[in-house]
């Protein structure tokens, strides 16, 4: 079943307890908000310290920079 809150005056949204206490998020935790369409995903903010050595032994080769878009 999925849960639902409603959008109120001061465009402020509450998430339901059901689906904080499943994603472990805790008050004051940042968010990003991600546009799909028409609708938007929700994500918690990664702790940098938890992103410290994700990509070791990556390939470097044909990596692409911000000058290699279009």
């Amino acid at each position: 079943m999925a849960a639902t809150a409603t959008l109120s005056s001061k465009f402020q949204i509450s998430i339901p307890e059901a689906v904080r206490e499943e994603q472990q998020w805790q008050a004051g935790q940042e968010f990003v908000f991600i546009p799909k369409g028409k609708g938007v995903l929700l994500m918690p903010v990664p702790d940098p310290n938890r992103l410290a050595g994700i990509a070791k032994g990556a390939n470097k080769e044909g990596y692409r920079d911000r000058a290699d878009r279009y």
